[in-house]
């Protein structure tokens, strides 16, 4: 049996250690993949400062990240879609309150993944390049595909127009990009919101029109865009899109929903120590208020509103619906692009460290990997 190491997560608010690790053993539906890269995304640092708040169900020491690319080195009871040696990459579901597994966390040699949230690479893209999908992936399609979230008609090699306009807030994260993509290749037209410098990308991807998220007048502007267009709902993406979003889809005619992919506070930058407490309780009870707010505005004007979880879709047929039925096809085509576009910064699990800091330093239009 080879041996596993991890970068461990040994205690809130510790850098990740480099250690040895359990080899992960395939159940039923699982495969273990060696892995040759790893991304990063915002939600790993915000582990590592407030996991215990955010997923109270975790135990540490914990293996987080959640985005996998590598070769499968093993197939458990059910697995007829891979084979070993298999190029893929994968959505890591450590976190996710239904797995709570560090053998299923991203940052060691062999991680433990579903076959149900995995999908082949095409030939000739690197490992560096397929890390970046699995997160934002999930989640965008979470939002626009579950029945409980927007419901959209599902992505398609050849999709007909449905008539409907999509308004995806923040076109140019991770979450965005693929997005656009899914929403595109679904049938919708998408009005998108992103920095000026990244409107060419954010068009690139399928987006028919794009706002300075930053304008003063954007959320009249949107209004205004969708004034003769049937609205598909919202994605709203990044701090403070939840009030503009929910805003546009009240005033525009079609489906009144809005699916939130982020939290209506800011957890950045949270200290340790006795003074965490005092940092955190603030936060906490904006975070609370904004909400209450929030949902209650959306029940007044009748539009439903709802978080978004990544992982919710490998409990459903959503995540065959992507993972197996579009994204291999679509990928291979040339239909659908790897987004955003990697930055490696480092190599080795020693590097995992580094690729933390450097996403919550902040990044546009592209996502941090480490190779391994």
């Amino acid at each position: 049996m080879p041996t596993n190491t991890a970068a461990w997560l040994k205690t809130i608010g510790s850098p990740l250690v480099v250690g040895p690790a359990p080899y992960p053993v395939p159940g039923p539906n699982q495969i273990v993949v060696k892995n040759r890269a790893v991304a990063i995304n915002p939600v790993d640092w915000l582990m590592q400062s407030i996991g215990d708040v955010m997923f109270p169900w975790v135990k540490y020491p914990f293996i987080i990240g959640s985005d996998v690319a590598g070769e499968v080195v093993e197939v458990g009871p059910g697995v007829t879609r891979f084979k070993v040696g298999d190029r893929v990459f994968g959505h890591a579901l450590a976190i996710s309150r239904s797995s709570a597994n560090a053998a299923e966390g991203a940052f060691q040699q062999y991680t433990l993944l579903k076959s149900q949230v995995t999908a082949p690479i095409p030939e000739g893209m690197a490992f560096e390049t397929a890390a970046v999908m699995p997160l934002g992936v999930s989640t965008a399609a979470s939002g626009l595909f579950q029945t409980d979230y927007l419901g959209l008609a599902p992505p398609q090699a050849a999709p007909q127009p449905t008539g409907k306009t999509l308004l995806v807030w923040g076109g140019s994260t991770s979450v965005g990009a693929n997005a656009i993509q899914l929403a595109t290749a679904a049938g919708y037209e998408v009005v998108t919101t992103a920095s000026p410098r990244n409107f060419d990308y954010v068009k690139s991807l399928g987006a028919t029109a794009a706002f300075d998220y930053k304008s003063p007048t954007v959320t009249r502007d949107l209004i205004k865009a969708f004034a003769g267009r049937t609205i598909a709902g919202a994605l709203a993406i990044g701090f403070g899109s939840g009030p503009a979003c929910l805003s546009v889809v009240h005033a525009a005619k079609g489906d009144k929903f809005v699916a939130l992919a982020s939290a209506a506070a800011k957890f950045d930058h949270a200290p340790t120590g006795f003074r965490r407490t005092l940092w955190l309780v603030p936060r906490a009870a904006r975070m609370i208020a904004s909400t209450s707010l929030l949902m209650t505005q959306a029940r007044i004007w009748g539009v439903g509103v709802k978080f978004i979880f990544g992982s919710s879709l490998a409990d459903n047929a959503v995540s065959s619906l992507v993972y197996e039925a579009f994204l291999p096809r679509a990928l291979a085509e040339g239909r659908y692009r790897a987004v955003p576009s990697p930055r490696v910064v480092a190599r080795g699990l020693e590097g995992v460290e580094a690729g933390l800091a450097a996403q919550k330093a902040g990044v546009s239009a592209t996502k941090i990997v480490v190779s391994l």
